[in-house]
């Protein structure tokens, strides 16, 4: 069998898609597939480059417009990979839709093909462009052979994916191997962190400093703490300067900056709670939310109807779930699980289980496997 997978764009670039597109490709590789991945490149220029033994075929942009980047060479190079590589099965990562446009064309072409739509999330930002692509939405859907959910939260939450939920399968997103593991040198930085806030309930968090990751909320609630906190904020973004402005009466918020890996596993090491205060459902699902519980830290989120990040996170169990935008709730939440040790230690200890039974990369990669094999066994 031969795969090909379509992502918005792929390591050594961030985020969360090209994560699950990474984890993705590891998976395969381990199951013997042959496979090559297909994606924009950040910068003008097409490349092609080898990266942990996958072929990746970038398409050089020109401009990105509402989060959608835009190439002129794109469809010409998929065209191509097409016909080089004539893959059997084409995983499509959503949303991307300047290259659905060129895949559903070539897709005609080559009916034989499968299609796993990787449905990460709806389209809910830009809501007029969402609507302009409903039709496209709807012959992905009715095109794709599977349609994979990173959670149940989801596909019960959207209106394209409840619609096809006989096509549906849920794999969730994972908390990768490399990206929890707490060698010394993590260790080490993570005493040196302690040491620096000592005295301090430490909170954490973590993300793009963008509106649907929340930020401004967890600066807020901190403003309803006592100097008995530290609450510190890695990331940077578009909102970067606001939320420095908004905290600038706040001598507890404190911003990191972009982190090193190891000084995120640092931070989640170090840390008595992880906070995560998303608040859309542009926060389909929340690795980071998993990785920290992986480190057995209790968490705060908020309710967001139809995410996955509610299904992460269990309120009462792994954590405190808040009403969505309720800054007293929230701090109030973290002052519950900081004047609570036994709490914070049993919801530490049920995140880590449940991270441990359903958000391991093993488990991810079984989840891969058994997809390809239901569609090798329905060829």
């Amino acid at each position: 069998m031969k795969l090909l997978q379509i992502s918005n764009y792929y390591p050594p670039h961030v985020g969360g898609i090209e994560q699950v597109a990474h984890d993705c490709a590891a998976a395969l590789a381990a199951a013997g597939v042959e496979q090559r991945v297909f994606c924009f490149h950040h910068e003008r220029g097409d490349r092609c480059d080898e990266a942990d033994g996958v072929t990746v075929v970038r398409a050089g942009t020109f401009c990105k417009v509402a989060s959608q980047s835009l190439s002129l060479s794109y469809g010409r190079l998929l065209k191509k990979t097409f016909a080089e590589f004539a893959p059997d099965v084409v995983i499509f990562h959503y949303p991307n839709p300047f290259a659905a446009h060129y895949l559903l064309k070539l897709l005609k072409k080559h009916p034989a093909c499968k299609l796993v739509l990787w449905w990460h999330l709806d389209i809910t930002k830009q809501k007029i462009l969402g609507k302009l692509f409903v039709r496209q939405n709807k012959r992905l859907l009715a095109r794709a052979a599977k349609v994979v959910a990173t959670s149940p939260n989801y596909i019960d939450g959207s209106p394209y994916l409840s619609s096809v939920r006989d096509k549906c399968t849920v794999i969730p997103c994972c908390a990768g191997d490399e990206r929890i593991a707490a060698g010394e040198d993590v260790l080490s930085r993570a005493r040196e962190v302690r040491e620096r806030y000592a005295g301090k309930t430490l909170l954490f968090a973590i993300g793009r400093h963008v509106p649907y990751k929340g930020m401004e909320y967890l600066v807020r609630a901190s403003k309803l703490l006592g100097e008995a906190y530290a609450v510190c904020i890695g990331g940077s973004g578009p909102l970067t300067g606001e939320l420095e402005a908004l905290a600038a009466d706040d001598r507890k918020v404190h911003f990191l900056g972009r982190l090193s890996d190891l000084d995120v596993r640092a931070y989640l090491c170090a840390c008595d709670i992880f906070c995560f205060p998303s608040v859309t459902k542009n926060e389909a699902f929340g690795i980071a939310l998993a990785e920290a519980m992986s480190f057995a830290k209790p968490a705060v989120t908020f309710t967001i109807p139809g995410s996955g990040v509610n299904y992460v996170s269990l309120d009462g169990v792994t954590g405190i779930e808040c009403p969505n935008g309720d800054v007293q709730a929230y701090a109030a939440a973290i002052r519950a699980l900081a004047s609570d040790d036994a709490l914070r230690a049993r919801y530490g200890a049920a995140a880590r289980e449940r991270v441990g039974e359903l958000f391991t990369q093993a488990q991810f990669s079984a989840n891969v496997r058994r997809l390809i094999s239901e569609l090798s066994d329905n060829a």
